[in-house]
């Protein structure tokens, strides 16, 4: 290297180094993660708050200016890893922190769309992902940015240079274990689920040390399985899931179980309780497996000291249809005759909308909130589904043929699948992103190998309208009313954020970022990323302006599952794009 080779060599790294440290974020603290859904500044949780009602408080951008909204900068992922981007990305002063496919992490200058670092896992050749290569975001903590890879692992990055800071081996990726789902750190605890129930893995819920990877509990979520809490790295038992194996599994099959909690959580400071999701019982064919199969399909709320489930909420016992119970459960409050009811709302796959009371797990009240369910005529006076014995796929032959084939819907796929929905303060209502579909769906006999896919069924997913699929609903929980809806040609697989300026934020896989008014649902506003938008959009205030994010890339479940339904997105472009809009200073107007 000549001199003046190396001068500007140490120059350009200088620059490089003064640009990273202009814009270097502070460390995250608890207090910080606490405060998320009101302070307008930050998003440092997923779920724009640990309760992760994704609404932002900010009306700065209205309905009367929506029109204004303007890119400002669009930042390419790189690579050929352009494929299925649905992470929500995470912003701390002036820095957001997202990630890509293929298990990567990118720290981006916020004001200018430049990058400052750029991780790549390093991924063996045998991960076994169910639904795409995707990753939906980070943790963020002290001075770490904090995700899991599709090999299993967690993964702690100094958040201004992006080095490894600790890694930490969760499960077995060989056994069919990755994890997809953002982290969430509640009181100093990083807390994660798994995914593989396709593979007959064992879902657990595990807390972790965040700023060293050291393991403080760990709780399977099938029932018969040994929990544990962690004193000096040595593990002290702390109770079977469920009190002992057996009672709601036949045989070994416990053993085998699924129940993965592939979504993750949120948090309730009222009721200091972790909610996450499980999902489908291993094998899907439920002739294999008579009984409830607890806690496969529930909602489980867990106490985040030692991880002890204090009541569980099944919503598809003894599931037939592959309907996991993984879908977010939202805390949110309400009046009623007087009295303040600490509430969670849930939209299942299976198709209907559940109000539990989350303090203690009783059901409230549930209803469809999609046009067609056949599996079930409805629910009981405690929420168990009242099965329709016909849409359940028949057992196979004893000389080894399929068993009696039979057109379910919703698909297997969902009423509502991952894309998170928002819950509006100021409408008192859920905007939910949904999908109208069903399934040919018949079982087949299946024996459990480790790593190998554990189904039993055989599935075809078909539409069930010309004209549409997906359905972005308002939906009131107190009633069960669709107020209004917006209708899709594509499936909706993106995720929903709802704000005080009477907006409501989603995209869909033709590529457009759209924004509707929370009250009637008229479309505002839209704009063409280039991709399809399967990821989750934030809002937040940087220098007196209001801006927006979200990730551009098409990709996820519906390509590689979709039936019929694939063949209609079959020519969509994927893509690896993070787009920012904003409205500028001059456009902001007081709402109407």
């Amino acid at each position: 290297m000549t001199k003046h080779a190396r001068s500007s060599f140490l120059l350009t790294t200088l620059v490089a180094a003064m640009s990273v440290a202009g814009v270097a974020a502070a460390n995250v603290t608890n207090d910080d993660i606490r405060a998320d859904a009101t302070n307008n500044s930050q998003v440092v949780t997923n779920g724009m708050g640990l309760q992760g009602q994704r609404y932002s408080t900010l009306d700065m951008l209205n309905t009367d200016n929506v029109s204004s909204l303007q890119p400002v900068w669009a930042f390419s992922l790189g690579g050929e890893k352009q494929r299925g981007q649905q992470s929500q990305p995470m912003i701390k002063d002036g820095v957001m922190y997202i990630t890509g496919s293929y298990s990567r992490v990118f720290a981006v200058d916020a004001h200018t769309g430049t990058k400052l670092w750029q991780y790549d896992a390093r991924l063996p050749d045998g991960i076994m992902p169910c639904c795409d290569v995707i990753n939906r975001g980070v943790a963020l903590y002290d001075n770490l940015v904090i995700f899991g890879t599709l090999d299993a692992k967690l993964v702690a990055l100094d958040k201004d240079t992006g080095k490894v800071v600790w890694r930490k081996t969760v499960a077995d990726y060989r056994a069919g274990y990755s994890i997809t789902a953002a982290p969430l750190v509640v009181d100093g605890k990083l807390i994660t689920g798994v995914s593989g129930g396709e593979f007959g893995v064992v879902g657990k819920i595990e807390a972790y040390n965040p700023t060293n990877g050291e393991l403080l509990w760990t709780r399977p979520t099938i029932e018969g399985h040994m929990g544990y809490v962690y004193e000096d790295g040595q593990p002290v038992e702390a109770g079977i899931s469920g009190g002992e194996a057996n009672q709601s599994w036949p045989g070994d099959l416990w053993k085998t179980g699924g129940g993965a909690p592939w979504l993750g959580g949120y948090y309730d400071p009222e009721t200091n309780l972790l909610f996450f999701g499980t999902g489908n019982p291993a094998p899907w064919n439920s002739h294999l497996r008579p009984g409830d199969n607890l806690y496969s399909s529930s909602r489980l709320a867990l106490n985040p000291d030692n991880g002890q489930i204090v009541w569980h909420f099944q919503t598809t016992p003894h599931d037939g249809w592959d309907f996991d119970g993984v879908n977010e459960l939202i805390s949110f409050n309400y009046e009623e005759d007087g009295k303040e009811v600490k509430a969670a709302g849930t939209a299942d796959r299976n198709g209907f909308f559940y109000v539990l009371d989350r303090t203690n797990g009783d059901f409230i009240r549930g209803f469809p909130f999609v046009d067609k369910i056949t599996w079930a005529t409805g629910l009981d006076e405690n929420g168990r589904p009242i099965y329709a014995d016909d849409y359940r796929p028949g057992a196979p032959t004893e000389s080894g043929d399929a068993g009696r084939q039979v057109f379910t819907a919703p698909a297997f796929l969902g009423g509502k699948n991952w894309m998170p929905m928002s819950y509006g303060q100021n409408t008192g209502l859920f905007y939910v992103p949904s999908n109208e579909w069903g399934m040919d769906i018949w079982n087949e006999a299946t024996t459990y190998k480790k790593g190998a896919a554990y189904l039993g069924a055989g599935f075809t997913i078909k539409p069930l309208n010309d004209d549409y699929i997906g359905v972005l609903r308002a939906m009131d929980p107190k009633t069960g009313e669709e107020i209004w809806r917006y209708q899709n040609p594509a499936p909706l697989w993106g995720g929903v954020l709802s704000t005080q300026g009477n907006l409501v934020f989603t995209g869909n896989p033709e590529g457009y970022l759209m924004a509707f008014d929370s009250r009637n649902g008229e479309k505002l506003w839209q704009f063409n990323t280039g991709s399809g938008v399967i990821g989750s959009p934030i809002t937040w205030e940087m220098d007196g302006e209001q801006y927006v994010s979200v990730m551009s890339g098409w990709g996820g479940a519906v390509p590689l599952w979709g039936g019929h339904v694939a063949e209609r997105v079959k020519n969509f472009t994927q893509g690896g794009t993070l787009w920012t809009f904003k409205l500028p200073s001059s456009a902001a107007v007081s709402q109407r």
